[in-house]
């Protein structure tokens, strides 16, 4: 008797980061005044400030072999593997106040974060979440 193995439809998984509305709106504006065409957008975490780590927000000009790739609202978003479990369920808006416009990180695995508002701390996200 021979036997079949089909492969089992594996669940999508869920976006590392995703975008809001005004977020992506911003993001696609400041893509679309580039000096250059961008592979998309690159969010990570890196160390530094006085609360441990900041969230960094740049161009990037190609995506890294490992880098985590997520397309959200028409926005190319590449992520450092290092900062994957650091930013899982995050989402990225942008906010303009009568003093400031700034994107902002709001994330599910921040646990403190500096009184400025320029460092946090998160901690990675487990696996029993």
């Amino acid at each position: 008797m021979e036997t079949v193995v089909t492969p089992r439809a594996r669940r999508p998984r869920p976006k590392v980061v995703t975008l809001s509305d005004a977020a992506a709106e911003r993001v696609k504006e400041i893509m679309a005044k580039a000096e250059k065409p961008y592979a998309g957008l690159r969010v990570g975490v890196k160390n530094g400030g006085c609360a441990g780590q900041e969230y960094i927000l740049e161009y990037a000009e190609e995506a890294g072999p490992l880098d985590e790739v997520v397309e959200d609202k028409d926005v190319r978003i590449l992520i450092d593997p290092k900062a994957v479990l650091f930013l899982i369920g995050t989402t990225i808006d942008y906010e303009v106040t009568r003093l400031a416009s700034k994107f902002v990180f709001r994330n599910p695995n921040e646990t403190d974060a500096c009184g400025c508002g320029e460092s946090v701390t998160i901690v990675p996200a487990s696996s029993e979440a």
